[in-house]
């Protein structure tokens, strides 16, 4: 079964989906990023190669010819074919589609109310269906 960890009052999804990203890497692991939309797909293929002057973070779009041989890939349809299932980062307000497929996912919820309320019922949802949930909040030791 799929573990669920929620990482809330996040301030910039964006940057904090990166830096998960580059850990995945780093542990070998196989990551899919879920944008909302294109534009945020846009916003996460520039933000990982701008993250660090030191760090390079292998990424393609779904569909990508490279996708299977590429540990990260950026989607921003949730139906789209993924080569790989370890970690899902979902950035969107929906609950994926294939999250079942995934060992493990990352429910990246922002500061923003309505983003949280969002979140929020995709929690409840989760714990209803029995999923291993852990919640981890932004800001707090």
């Amino acid at each position: 079964m799929t573990r669920i960890d929620f990482h809330t009052n996040i301030p910039d999804k964006l940057s904090y989906a990166c830096r998960l990203a580059r850990k995945a890497v780093a542990s070998r692991a196989r990551v899919v990023l879920l944008a909302e939309d294109a534009a945020q797909a846009q916003a996460l293929d520039e933000a990982l190669w701008t993250l660090s002057e030191t760090d390079f973070l292998p990424h393609v779009m779904a569909g990508d010819p490279l996708a299977a041989h590429t540990p990260i890939i950026i989607a921003h349809d949730a139906a789209a074919e993924l080569p790989h299932h370890d970690m899902l980062v979902n950035l969107t307000r929906a609950t994926p589609a294939q999250l079942d497929r995934f060992a493990r996912l990352f429910e990246i919820i922002s500061t923003d109310e309505s983003d949280a309320a969002a979140g929020r019922k995709r929690y409840v949802a989760y714990k209803q269906q029995s999923y291993p949930l852990t919640h981890f909040v932004a800001g707090q030791s």
